[in-house]
């Protein structure tokens, strides 16, 4: 009987286990993207194009909220050059998802002001962004953004 019980007991507490560790190396991954994504976001408030060509993948795919698409090159350029230049960057939600081994998925919301020349913008976007571990490192790979309306007055009653 006794060995039925143990049997039993190791039939249940094995999975989880299992799901523990899964657990734990998933939130070291998320620390790592975590950590990866703010480093991209102090070069690019930086403009540092040492810093932006390390964390950037090669294969990088940036889809403004505006339409344009970059590259990593054209990207990056378009920064040190100061074309586009971000004043504030915060974002209002930013979670992550292991989504396979070796890619995780950020999504989220992000109130931006940048400046692209004399021009001001100001956007409150949706985002996915994906991370992807390239040689033992987390770098940059795509972003995808759509703005959120603006907010609706209701009248006052």
């Amino acid at each position: 009987m006794k060995n039925i019980l143990l049997g039993l007991l190791s039939l249940l507490v094995l999975p989880l286990v299992g799901l523990r560790a899964a657990d734990s190396a998933n939130d070291k991954i998320v620390a790592a993207v975590r950590a990866a994504d703010d480093e991209r976001v102090a070069a690019i408030m930086a403009a540092d194009r040492a810093r932006l060509t390390a964390i950037f993948s090669d294969g990088l795919h940036y889809a403004h909220a505006s339409g344009k698409i970059d590259t990593k090159a054209s990207y990056t350029e378009a920064l040190v050059s100061h074309a586009t230049v971000y004043d504030t960057y915060d974002y209002t939600t930013r979670d992550f998802v292991p989504a396979a081994p070796g890619v995780v998925l950020m999504i989220g919301r992000v109130l931006i002001h940048s400046r692209n020349g004399a021009e001001k913008v100001e956007n409150d976007l949706n985002y996915l962004a994906v991370w992807r571990e390239e040689n033992g490192k987390w770098r940059f790979f795509a972003w995808q953004a759509c703005k959120n309306p603006p907010a609706v007055a209701t009248p006052a009653k």
